[in-house]
């Protein structure tokens, strides 16, 4: 038996087909860990979201901002964007029962020192209270108005932590931090805006998310997606899996056992 972490498949299925060739996946014996965004900008959404319920038992799929996006847009509480390709699954016979089983998707997923997660997890919670957080979340989203809470998820404030935060300022920072962070200042407030790479050229005073000091969660493997300019980033304590394979770069995985990586190649998009 093997665990495989990987990156963030948005709607491409056929990279993902080669990659479960390349490590000899067996359902029945083997599980795979999604960092979220099954879906959106690749050519095959519904494959993608209909092979991941199908695995039952042998997946964990996280949510990641692209997944929420699409249960926002069929719930009419978003409009499709110009480079969403949602339509297959708004269309697809089965819709009602994939959008069921992706909103009742965890926010993130903890075990024997590893999390899943699909962007990171905020510097000042503990692996414990942020698994607390997430599970406060997924009640919202599971429950019968989580409608409600999508009209309300979305947005860029509050940017940073206080125990003091209620109500919808709360919700909102734990999905911005688990969906959508990538950046933080140095005290741990996130900053949205920057999308690049965490060199030279990003905004002063800003760090990637897990560098910045003091984490509080340090004590565990973190597996995320989620920033594709960052690519393959592998390290004891983190371990970013988004590899750009919607942009025609890779798809990776990596095996928790003993950190094998696994890499195939995606297409070129469309007017790439």
């Amino acid at each position: 038996m093997a665990t495989y972490a990987i990156g963030d498949l948005q709607g491409c299925f056929a990279p993902l087909e080669r990659l479960l060739d390349a490590i000899s996946f067996d359902r029945a014996r083997d599980r795979l860990w999604f960092v979220g965004d099954l879906v959106n900008r690749g050519p095959d959404s519904l494959a993608c979201l209909r092979f991941v319920k199908d695995l039952g038992g042998a997946a964990f799929a996280v949510l990641g901002n692209h997944d929420l996006h699409l249960i926002c847009v069929a719930e009419g509480i978003h409009s499709a964007g110009k480079r969403d390709t949602l339509k297959q699954v708004l269309d697809a016979p089965d819709r009602a029962q994939l959008l069921e089983w992706l909103r009742h998707r965890p926010l993130m997923h903890a075990e024997d020192g590893h999390v899943l997660v699909h962007a990171g997890i905020l510097p000042a919670w503990s692996v414990d209270e942020a698994r607390g957080l997430a599970g406060e979340v997924e009640s919202h989203l599971r429950g019968p108005a989580f409608r409600d809470f999508l009209e309300n998820m979305f947005g860029d404030q509050p940017n940073a932590w206080s125990e003091e935060l209620r109500g919808w300022d709360r919700m909102r920072i734990v999905v911005n931090a688990m969906t959508r962070m990538r950046m933080c200042d140095a005290s741990g407030a996130i900053a949205l805006g920057y999308k690049g790479e965490p060199d030279e050229d990003a905004p002063a005073g800003l760090v990637p998310w897990y560098d910045v000091p003091g984490r509080r969660n340090r004590d565990a493997t973190i597996f995320f997606g989620h920033w594709s300019a960052l690519g393959l980033h592998v390290r004891d304590d983190v371990v970013g899996l988004d590899s750009g394979c919607v942009w025609g770069r890779s798809l990776s995985a990596i095996r928790l056992e003993d950190r094998a990586v696994f890499e195939v190649p995606c297409p070129t998009p469309r007017g790439g």
